[in-house]
């Protein structure tokens, strides 16, 4: 039986992660053994949903040496999953940290070239997958080859079988995808800057802007990441401030991908909007407790949510 939630990565990676006394140019550098983990945006959406004791299918593209172990490394999570095969071999990145003065150094690779018959394979898959009232977390960049208007065809899909697509991407297969119809987007101020054609925006901007946009395009649900500032929760009648707390930062990796998890369980288990936000950006800042790519924790997730729940509400209409 397919679970409730579905999260497609199109772009999957195998996350190394290490640590290194101190790095300077055109010297060889002792690192630490590597941790090697399956990562990338729908990826760690899944795994965050798992230690939030919820299950999930996983839905990836990937090929190769690379592709074949990412699908062992997944495995031993004990992830539901589902790999679409693809000719060209699945992508590494590489995080590495500074003991010496706590910094992190993220190297990011392209990914493969996937081609057109790939894609239509991944809406076939999902087309088989989909059924009505069941989320689909569509998170991450789109691969090489890949036509820019593929999550707004995997939108009008998701619309088609009275299920729910919370799209979390950047750039044009965000403004397409969106403006196709996604239930939730989570863009942070530049991207929803782009996606309300304007140069930038302050504060003050973000209701009027974000609503407008809601108002003219199939979408429910806003929520605009502002980092350390929290999140600003919109729908087209109603937004709310959620601060988020301070916290000593060990590592941002995934923090993105948590705090969508943390809005998809929510709104899995039928929690209101202000409450979507506010255990997303409990989510979003417990990943950034831990070190490397380790995600959050459901201990560090439910102490924040406690407290976010006991800050003033501020509540605007």
């Amino acid at each position: 039986m397919t679970p409730k939630i579905i999260t497609l990565t199109v772009n999957p990676a195998i996350d190394k992660s290490t640590t290194v006394n101190g790095i300077k140019p055109n010297s060889k550098l002792r690192c630490e053994q590597p941790i090697f983990e399956a990562g990338g945006g729908g990826i760690n959406v899944s795994k965050v949903l798992q230690k939030l004791g919820q299950d999930s299918l996983c839905m990836y593209l990937a090929g190769g040496y690379t592709g074949a172990y990412f699908k062992t490394l997944l495995s031993e999570t004990g992830i539901q999953q589902e790999c679409i095969s693809i000719k060209g071999i699945t992508r590494e990145n590489l995080a590495v940290t500074d003991v010496n003065c706590h910094q992190q150094y993220r190297f990011g690779m392209p990914g493969p070239e996937i081609s057109e018959e790939e894609c239509e394979e991944t809406i076939k898959r999902l087309d088989k997958l989909l059924t009505e009232g069941t989320f689909l977390v569509a998170s991450g960049s789109l691969s090489l080859g890949m036509p820019l208007d593929f999550y707004a065809r995997i939108a009008k899909l998701v619309l088609a079988k009275k299920a729910k697509l919370i799209l979390d991407t950047s750039g044009e297969p965000l403004i397409i995808g969106a403006q196709a119809g996604a239930f939730l987007i989570k863009p942070n101020l530049g991207e929803l800057s782009r996606l309300c054609g304007v140069a930038e925006i302050s504060f003050a901007d973000l209701k009027p802007l974000a609503q407008k946009f809601i108002k003219n395009n199939p979408c429910e649900l806003m929520v605009v990441s502002l980092g350390a500032q929290g999140a600003l929760v919109i729908t087209e009648d109603y937004h709310e401030h959620i601060n988020a707390p301070v916290v000593y930062q060990n590592s941002t990796i995934g923090a993105g991908d948590s705090m969508v998890a943390g809005m998809v369980y929510a709104l899995a288990n039928n929690k209101p909007i202000s409450e979507i936000a506010k255990f997303g950006v409990a989510c979003g800042t417990a990943a950034t407790m831990t070190p490397g790519s380790q995600l959050c924790t459901i201990e560090d997730v439910n102490k924040l949510y406690k407290f976010i729940k006991d800050q003033p509400t501020k509540v605007y209409s």
